[in-house]
C-alpha cells in the first residue's frame, strides 16, 4: 500500500547496516519498544487505505527504526502486467523513524503509535523475527489485495512472536469486504466506480479478516493478551485534516450528465457506443478475471451489465439483421434484470443504478426498432 524509491530502499539498508548483520543477536534493552504505526489516509491510489508499520525503539542500542511491508519497485520488468496478473513482488523494508516521520508530515498524513505491552523475551522474539525476515527470500512476497498487505503481514509477524493468534478482527465482521472499502473512495468518484464493477464476489464476502490499517488499530485497542491489554492507548504522532479532493470531472454529477445525454439523444449511433463500451468492458473483465491471480477480480457477476455478448448484438445490427438483433436486445434485458435483482442488497447498488436504467433506456430503443412489424389488414 506503500511505494517507495529504490534508491530510498538501498539508503535505508545501509543505514542500518551498522547492526543489520548481527541484529538477531542483538539483545534489546529493558527500555526498547515495539509499536505498531498507522498512517493515515492520502490522495494517491497507493495511500488510500492508509498504511501500517512496526516501529522498534531502543535508546539503549540507539535504534529506531521502522520495519515497512508495503514495499515494491517501480523499475520490476512488466510491472503493469505482474500488478495486474497479482504476482508482484513486495518487500520488507527498514526506514529510519526520523526519515519515515519526515515523509509523512511532509504529504500531511496523520501517524497514530499504539505500543505493544509484551513482555520482554517476546520483543526479543519479534525483533529477530523481523531482522531474519530482512535479510532472507522471506522479505519477499506476492501482494494480495486482501489476502497479504502490508497489514496483513503486520498481523502475521505479530501473531507468530506470540505463538498465538492474538490479534483477530473486532467490529464490521457481519458487513462484506466491499461495504468496508466503499467509504475509502470517497472525493474519488470513478475509483469508487471501477473498483466497484472490477471486483467480484470475494468482496462480497463478510469482512472477518483484519486487511485494512485502520482495522488493525481498532482490533489492537481491543485485544488483550496475557490478561492484560496487548497495546498501550494510541498516541498521535501526527495529526493532520484529510483533505477531500474536488475536481469538475471526477464526481458523480458528470457521471450523471454523460448517461442522461445518451438517454436523451435517442440516436442509433450513440446507442451503438454506449454498447460497444459496455461490451469492450465486459471482455476486459472476463479476461482480466482468467489471467489474474487476484481472487477480488475472479466471478465477477458485473459481467452480467456489461455482457461481452453485447458485440454479438452491434453486429447483427450493423449487418441490418433485425430478428437475431431483437434477440440479443431482449437476452440482454434479461441479464438486465436478474442483475438488478442480485445487485440490490450489495453496497454498490446506487453507484451503479444509473448505468442499469441507461443500457435499460438503449436496449428498449433497440427491441423496438428491431421489433417485428405486425401488418394491419383493414
Amino acid at each position: 500500500m506503500k511505494n517507495v524509491i529504490f534508491k530510498k530502499t538501498l539508503f535505508c539498508l545501509l543505514l542500518l547496516l551498522s547492526f543489520i548483520g548481527f541484529s538477531q543477536n542483538l539483545p534489546l534493552s529493558k527500555d526498547a519498544r515495539i509499536s505498531v504505526i498507522t498512517c493515515g489516509l492520502g490522495n494517491e491510489t497507493y495511500s488510500y487505505f492508509g498504511h501500517t508499520a512496526i516501529r522498534v525503539a531502543d535508546p539503549v542500542n540507539n535504534i529506531d527504526v521502522v520495519y515497512n511491508y508495503g514495499a515494491f519497485d517501480f523499475r520490476t520488468p512488466n510491472f503493469v502486467a505482474k500488478f495486474a496478473k497479482g504476482d508482484l513482488q513486495y518487500f520488507v523494508i527498514v526506514h529510519s523513524f526520523i526519515d519515515f516521520m519526515n515523509e509523512y508530515n511532509y504529504e500531511k498524513r496523520s501517524v497514530f503509535e499504539q505500543e505493544l505491552i509484551i513482555p520482554q523475551d517476546l520483543k526479543q522474539t519479534l525483533f529477530d523475527k523481523l531482522n531474519a525476515t530482512l535479510s532472507s527470500e522471506d522479505r519477499y512476497y506476492t501482494y494480495k489485495f486482501i489476502d497479504k498487505n502490508c497489514t496483513s503481514m503486520v498481523v502475521d509477524v505479530i501473531n507468530k512472536s506470540l505463538n498465538q493468534n492474538v490479534i483477530t478482527k473486532k467490529g464490521d465482521t457481519d458487513i462484506t469486504y466491499r461495504s468496508i472499502l466503499f467509504p475509502y473512495f470517497d472525493g474519488h468518484f470513478y475509483d469508487k466506480l471501477g473498483t466497484s464493477i472490477i471486483f467480484g464476489t470475494k468482496v462480497d464476502q463478510l469482512g472477518t479478516k483484519i486487511f485494512l490499517p485502520f482495522e488493525l488499530k481498532n482490533s489492537l485497542a481491543k485485544t488483550t493478551f496475557q490478561n492484560h491489554p496487548l497495546a498501550k492507548e494510541s498516541q498521535t504522532l501526527l495529526s493532520f485534516e484529510k483533505e477531500t479532493p474536488t475536481s469538475w470531472w471526477n464526481n458523480v454529477y458528470s457521471y450523471l450528465i454523460v448517461l442522461a445525454f445518451v438517454i436523451l439523444a435517442k440516436n442509433k449511433i450513440i446507442d451503438k457506443i454506449f454498447l460497444l463500451i459496455l461490451s469492450l468492458m465486459g471482455v476486459f473483465f472476463v479476461a482480466v478475471g482468467f489471467y489474474s491471480f487476484h481472487h477480488e477480480l475472479a466471478m465477477n457477476y458485473n459481467v452480467l451489465l456489461f455482457s461481452p455478448l453485447l458485440l454479438i448484438l452491434i453486429v447483427f445490427s450493423i449487418l441490418k439483421n433485425k430478428r437475431w438483433t431483437y434477440r440479443f436486445a431482449v437476452l440482454h434485458l434479461m441479464f438486465l434484470l436478474i442483475y438488478t435483482l442480485f445487485l440490490i442488497n450489495k453496497a454498490h447498488f446506487f453507484i451503479v443504478l444509473p448505468m442499469i436504467i441507461t443500457s435499460g433506456f438503449v436496449l428498449v430503443r433497440v427491441v423496438l426498432r428491431n421489433k417485428k412489424r405486425i401488418p394491419i389488414i383493414i
